[in-house]
């Protein structure tokens, strides 16, 4: 049996195997309703304080990069650059070169908010039916697996593009603590390794580089072994070397694209001038006011700046400090919030650039006057409809799930500079295609895998150079002054929405510092059921809920967000127990 042919055959197994045991799970929890990534523990966090700066990522090796950077001098971008490539090495699962992100920047000596979009684009090749199969579009599970998933990288772009307006020490000198660490090797952690024993993605047994490097003879990585990776470090060695020219233009964009031409299941479209036309772009904030508070997210093609600022606009209403913060009277709003947004985002937020439209009529004051009236604190729960914020434009609901397997970064330097910054692969271990070290990302599968629905077209539709819609949130709030108050975002898929709001009231409303804000109990909700937290106080709330026509689910709620505070002279740092990340500072 030749290679291709012995590689083809594991994959059948594999993926019969996967569509067997996920059907099964399906009896009790459809895949799409699924966690991006599933609770590996709980990690006790306590706030972490300081005066100079401080640094919140997802892993102890990302944030004390970050941390020794700016000790160094650097600026927040300076941080962010090192804790991304470190993330690539150390939770590859969730981020990574190969991947997209969302920046905020924020300029504390000129007040300036600058945004910088990373997000993934559409080889110029794709169509609005590359994942239609047989006349009719593919099932989400078979469509993220291998080439066609894979979305043209934009991360390294994008933290070029900010380093080149606010970096204060080279570009080389950024990578060097994570060249060292993959040649000399570091121990898996319990994330990473629980994960891989999860045997969710079929690549990690099917796709030859990838079975290799998690599944070493057969066998998942287990915590505490030592990993090098002396590929990804050879990489970020020429990266370092030759800037992003190396990764869009050189050698690693030739390889980028083969691998992905060549991915043994799905092979997709990519061409190195795909790669090599890749431009980040500074997109203006999205901003509004909640109390006496200035909440600012990204523009689309993110639906977080959008969306998040929709539930709090319908949330102001109320005086929600008279309420539980784990009572029914503030789950129940908060649904019905979250639904009203989620319904306009089902149908109006995507890349509008594509359109020629802008995103400001859904955050247009009578607009949203009009959806707040909808919010019936002692009625019942109904699903939302979308509201008719374009009245010229009539598209259809999406049907993309975005699984997002994702991280996020929370900085403020020395100088009082800050960044927010979300990053993803999208699904955890993303197409599982590797190349030069790390993961390639599927985020074309956050794209409507339909064109069009009842004869209507969808906004979120694949075409050429366009960018998935994403449910990113990096979020900053300034406070009357105008000064920074708090910094935080979070990863989950589309419930990083819900998780990002219910933190920022939890903060604004509730008076909960940041770290109390984030470990508080999760309760979600995508005008769909409402999902409250396993093992939480949240659960007791589940008759109440329901008696006011909620569908309730139990289950597991896996945000990571990464926040940090500015209150009284200093920095308070908080990273979310659900995962193993860590806040530093000084």
């Amino acid at each position: 049996m030749n290679s291709i042919t012995h590689t083809l055959a594991k994959l059948a197994l594999s993926c019969s195997f996967f569509v067997i045991t996920q059907g099964a799970i399906a009896q009790q929890t459809p895949w799409e309703d699924r966690e991006p990534e599933a609770a590996t523990g709980w990690y006790n966090q306590q706030a972490v304080t300081g005066t100079e700066f401080m640094v919140s990522a997802a892993n102890k090796h990302a944030s004390e990069a970050g941390k020794r950077i700016i000790e160094q001098g650097g600026s927040a971008i300076d941080a962010a650059i090192a804790i991304q490539a470190m993330l690539t090495l150390v939770e590859p699962q969730s981020s990574g070169i190969g991947g997209g992100a969302f920046i905020l920047y924020w300029d504390n000596e000129n007040k300036q908010l600058s945004t910088y979009d990373g997000r993934e684009t559409a080889p110029a090749n794709a169509s609005s039916e590359v994942f239609f199969k047989d006349g009719k579009a593919m099932s989400w599970r078979d469509a993220v697996l291998g080439g066609k998933s894979v979305g043209v990288p934009g991360v390294l772009k994008a933290l070029e593009l900010a380093h080149s307006k606010h970096g204060k020490l080279p570009w080389n000198a950024l990578f060097n603590e994570t060249i060292a660490l993959a040649n000399d090797g570091f121990e898996v952690s319990p994330r990473l390794s629980g994960l891989i024993a999860r045997d969710i993605h079929p690549a990690l047994n099917t796709f030859d580089a990838a079975q290799n490097y998690f599944k070493p003879n057969g066998q998942g990585l287990q915590t505490g072994d030592i990993l090098k990776n002396p590929e990804l470090a050879a990489s970020l060695t020429k990266i370092a070397e030759q800037g992003t020219d190396y990764f869009y233009k050189g050698v690693l964009a030739e390889q980028i694209a083969e691998a992905v031409r060549l991915a043994p299941a799905n092979p997709g479209r990519m061409s190195t001038s795909d790669l090599r036309n890749y431009q980040a772009i500074e997109r203006q904030p999205m901003c509004g006011q909640y109390r006496s508070y200035k909440i600012c997210g990204m523009a689309p093609p993110s639906s977080g700046g959008v969306s998040v600022f929709q539930i709090l606009n319908g949330l102001e209403q109320f005086k929600l400090s008279d309420w539980s913060p784990q009572g029914t009277e503030l789950v129940h709003a908060f649904s019905q919030a979250s639904s009203l947004a989620f319904a306009d985002r089902a149908v109006y937020l995507a890349d509008l650039d594509f359109m020629g439209l802008s995103a400001q009529p859904l955050l247009a004051n009578d607009y949203l006057r009009e959806r707040r009236k909808l919010i019936n604190v002692t009625g019942q729960y109904q699903k939302a409809t979308e509201g008719q914020p374009y009245p010229t434009y009539s598209f259809a609901q999406d049907d993309a799930y975005e699984l997002n397997s994702t991280s996020h970064i929370s900085i403020i330097d020395k100088d009082g500079n800050a960044i927010s910054m979300t990053t993803s692969i999208e699904f955890m271990f993303g197409s599982g295609v590797m190349v030069g070290g790390f993961l390639l990302n599927n985020q074309l599968t956050d794209f409507s895998l339909s064109p069009e629905r009842d004869g209507k077209l969808v906004l979120n539709r694949v075409e050429p150079g366009k960018r998935p819609r994403s449910s990113m949130s990096p979020t900053m709030i300034f406070d009357e002054q105008g000064d920074l108050y708090v910094v935080v975002g979070s990863p989950g898929g589309s419930r990083i929405i819900n998780y990002t709001a219910q933190a920022i009231i939890n903060v604004l409303d509730f008076g909960m510092d940041i770290q109390q804000a984030i470990s508080a109990p999760r309760f979600t909700n995508r005008n769909d059921y409402t999902a409250l937290e396993k093992g939480s106080v949240l659960t007791e709330l589940e008759g109440s809920l329901e008696a006011l026509g909620h569908d309730v689910r139990i289950i597991d709620l896996n945000s990571g967000l990464h926040g940090i505070q500015v209150k009284d002279g200093k920095l308070i740092g908080a990273a979310d127990p659900r995962r193993e990340g860590l806040a530093v500072g000084k």
